[in-house]
């Protein structure tokens, strides 16, 4: 099945109407987030993880910044039972508001990984690090830190890498590892990531 990429028309509605502060993905303060809008409501990524496009593990090496926000589900079943793309660009609109209510954006949020399986990161300007598995084939991706593993998954984007997790993983990034103290910002995204049966949610990042 033909792989489309969502572009947040109905985003930008919300984003302009909504005075965002500082930016998460989509957010409305170019300052926080670089160009937010454009980058926001440009591409977010595949709507299916599993079965969609992936990166070989020489194209995911490298370092990677935050441009938007994402959401995807797992299988195409998933998706369909949810509202389809739809669903999808709610999703990350939503995420775009509890985004730039915490703060993260384009200077204080990144991933880089190297040859050697070692990654650092910086969440919400909390830096952390440690080793990570990836399996080209799916896209299943493990972030392994001193004190925890975090399991995700990767996908294409039409601007570069979409970094996903599911509603608990995404809390530990958050909270865990980016030191986020909104905890009703954390929660609502959380509460998007249970929304639906194999929902995902997390970060366009791009180079």
């Amino acid at each position: 099945m033909k792989k489309v990429f969502v572009t947040l028309l109905a985003a930008s509605t919300l984003l302009m109407s909504s005075c965002f502060s500082t930016g998460f993905g989509n957010t409305a303060s170019t300052n926080s987030t670089g160009s937010v809008l454009g980058n926001v409501l440009g591409t977010v990524l595949g709507q299916v993880l599993l079965g969609g496009m992936t990166f070989d593990q020489q194209s995911l090496l490298g370092s990677w910044n935050y441009s938007a926000p994402s959401a995807a589900f797992t299988t195409q079943q998933a998706l369909t039972k949810a509202g389809g793309a739809a669903a999808v660009s709610s999703m990350a609109s939503s995420l775009a508001s509890n985004y730039s209510n915490i703060g993260i954006n384009r200077n204080n949020t990144s991933f880089s990984f190297l040859a050697d399986k070692k990654f650092s990161a910086k969440v919400n300007g909390i830096p952390f690090s440690g080793t990570y598995d990836y399996n080209a084939q799916n896209g299943e991706i493990s972030l392994k830190t001193a004190s925890e593993t975090i399991k995700g998954n990767v996908t294409k984007t039409q601007k570069g890498m979409g970094l996903m997790f599911d509603s608990k993983q995404m809390a530990n990034i958050l909270q865990k590892e980016g030191k986020v103290s909104n905890t009703a910002a954390v929660q609502a995204v959380s509460k998007l990531a249970k929304s639906s049966d194999g929902a995902r949610v997390g970060f366009e990042l791009t180079k």
